[in-house]
């Protein structure tokens, strides 16, 4: 399941996985454009990259910056049982 993390004034939408078997987090990104999405993916801690279209490379580096400087916050969420986060109506 994805959980919705922060949305951006353009639409960019960033969502989190919770904690995967393995420590990871997913985090899928995407951005409304004509006829679809711009989207990427990342797996964090390692910042592995993929899926990545029509994101630029200043975007996609803006983007990690971004995922860094949260992640203690989007690990303490997605670690988070399902009946306890809140949600913002």
């Amino acid at each position: 399941m994805m959980w919705n993390y922060v949305q951006f004034p353009d639409e960019t939408q960033v969502a989190y996985s919770d904690v995967q078997e393995d420590g990871t987090v997913r985090i899928d990104i995407e951005r409304p454009r004509d006829w679809g999405f711009d989207s990427a993916r990342c797996i964090m801690p390692a910042y592995r990259w993929s899926d990545v279209d029509g994101f630029t490379d200043q975007e996609i580096e803006e983007l990690d910056a971004f995922l860094r400087n949260n992640a203690p916050l989007i690990f303490e969420l997605a670690e988070c049982p399902p009946e306890e986060r809140w949600e913002v109506a």
